[in-house]
């Protein structure tokens, strides 16, 4: 996997409008995991493509109803099956942290990219997410150095009493003991 000019190559791409420009004295040095499943719990509906993109249908699901206006995106979103769709470019600010903190610097979406993993919070991510995630992350990392394994965090981390993801269910040491011992030649292919 490559990242260049703010988009993974040969990864699908579904365009949103919810985003806008990074502050000009912010660098991309933060890593967001996030967890989305819609409806809450269920998963491979196809429905967070339209809701990043603000074509959410409200009349599908009661749920929808109370989302569909809100206009919120990520820069990736990993699938169940290890498929990746990219919403928005890595040079730009995806709306996905909201009010957020992280090593005392406020409003993480002004330098992070965010990635969300089709799941829930107690359910376990799949082998295909992890595989995937740690390819993506060291991607990154080679894209915007300032991503360093330190300043990898969860959406549970940053907006504490507000958000609960990726949750219990997300196995952090597995993922960085993968991306610790994967090397770079590795994640090329």
């Amino acid at each position: 996997m490559r990242i260049s000019e703010g988009w993974l190559e040969g990864g699908g791409r579904c365009p949103s409008s919810h985003c806008n420009e990074r502050p000009a004295e912010c660098d991309v040095s933060l890593l967001v995991i996030h967890n989305i499943s819609l409806p809450p719990g269920e998963f491979g509906g196809g429905y967070v493509q339209p809701f990043f993109t603000g074509q959410l249908n409200p009349s599908i699901h009661p749920y929808f109803a109370e989302i569909a206006d809100l206009r919120v995106s990520a820069h990736f979103l990993i699938e169940r099956d290890g498929t990746i769709t990219q919403f928005v470019s890595c040079n730009q600010r995806a709306w996905h942290a909201g009010a957020s903190c992280f090593g005392g610097q406020e409003n993480c979406n002004d330098f992070s990219v965010g990635i969300e993993l089709e799941g829930a919070d107690e359910v376990p991510y799949t082998d295909a997410q992890y595989r995937v995630l740690v390819r993506l992350t060291k991607a990154l990392q080679c894209a915007y150095p300032a991503i360093e394994n330190h300043r990898i965090t969860g959406h549970e981390f940053i907006a504490p009493g507000r958000k609960t993801d990726p949750g219990p269910a997300f196995d952090w040491r597995r993922y960085l003991r993968a991306l610790v011992c994967s090397s770079p030649a590795q994640e090329l292919h």
